[in-house]
């Protein structure tokens, strides 16, 4: 079993809005050390301003390897080990795949992909030194599940969901816990501050992707989802002796998926001799 450290030290990538803030206040609250870190450090000093003891705000732009490294030694610097390393830092754009131009496509892979790997590769030497340690990735229930307007965004979180299973079971026998997050519509800034919309619109997409749009217009502020219900869940995992791979948070995310699953059901029973009909007869 990985060793417990109390308090223990949370790395909290987009620290300044939406989750990632609430959860560093949170921890910090319940007495916890925590390293938050946005891209506009002043967005976050006050954290530090008011828990002296146990804050730390850093500049980082997960999109750069050199604030990476450098969040890491002062990291170790000022509490010694990494107990938890949350990425959840990331971006949505809504529009069809034909809609999102590669301009807009690059930089959200860099932040919600390559900037989560640039991070959990950086931190992995100290995690296997310590040997414990707990990774929770934020993904989303487009990352179980797609739908038109959020392909592309969604397809980022498809991304951690494999690297993510992948990583987990790689670092299990080191003493490593890894959990994806999987939250579904909660009432943060992802579909204001945090959203944005393909600058291209088809007419074509208007009944499908648009509906996408329409849907960031129209219901932020009013999801179903509680975002301090959703970090004190996040708390909760960690301090469980037997955490989940996946946590999905949210009735409607957990509907979506049990839709899912029983589509894909019925769907590998109707094709499975299809499916089973294309290896070599046996003993062949």
């Amino acid at each position: 079993m990985a060793e417990t450290h109390n308090p223990r030290t949370w790395v909290i990538t987009g620290s300044s809005t939406g989750f990632g803030r609430l959860l560093a206040e949170e921890v910090l609250k319940a007495g916890g050390n925590v390293v938050a870190t946005a891209r506009k450090v002043e967005q976050i000093a006050d954290l530090e301003q008011r828990y002296p003891k146990q804050a730390l705000a850093l500049p980082l732009d997960v999109t750069n390897q050199a604030q990476v490294d450098a969040a890491l030694a002062k990291t170790i610097e000022r509490f010694g080990r990494v107990d938890v390393l949350v990425n959840n830092a990331g971006y949505g754009v809504a529009g069809a795949i034909e809609e999102v131009s590669e301009a807009e496509l690059a930089p959200m892979y860099e932040t919600n992909v390559f900037g989560l790997l640039r991070v959990t590769r950086s931190f992995l030497p100290q995690l296997r030194k310590q040997r414990s340690g707990h990774i929770l990735n934020l993904s989303s229930i487009g990352g179980v599940t797609a739908g038109p307007g959020w392909g592309l965004y969604q397809s980022t979180k498809f991304a951690v969901e494999g690297l993510s299973e992948a990583l987990a079971g790689e670092v299990a026998p080191l003493g490593i816990r890894l959990t994806i997050i999987e939250p579904g519509p909660f009432r943060t800034d992802f579909l204001g501050r945090s959203g944005v919309e393909a600058s291209t619109r088809i007419a074509d997409y208007d009944a499908t992707a648009g509906n996408a749009r329409r849907y960031m217009n129209e219901q932020d502020g009013r999801q179903p989802g509680d975002p301090l219900k959703a970090v004190h869940a996040m708390m909760q995992v960690v301090e469980s002796p037997n955490p989940p791979l996946r946590l999905l948070l949210g009735a409607g995310a957990l509907k979506r998926v049990r839709e899912k699953l029983d589509r894909w059901q019925k769907e590998m029973a109707a094709w499975e001799e299809t499916t089973v009909g294309a290896d070599f007869p046996e003993g062949q």
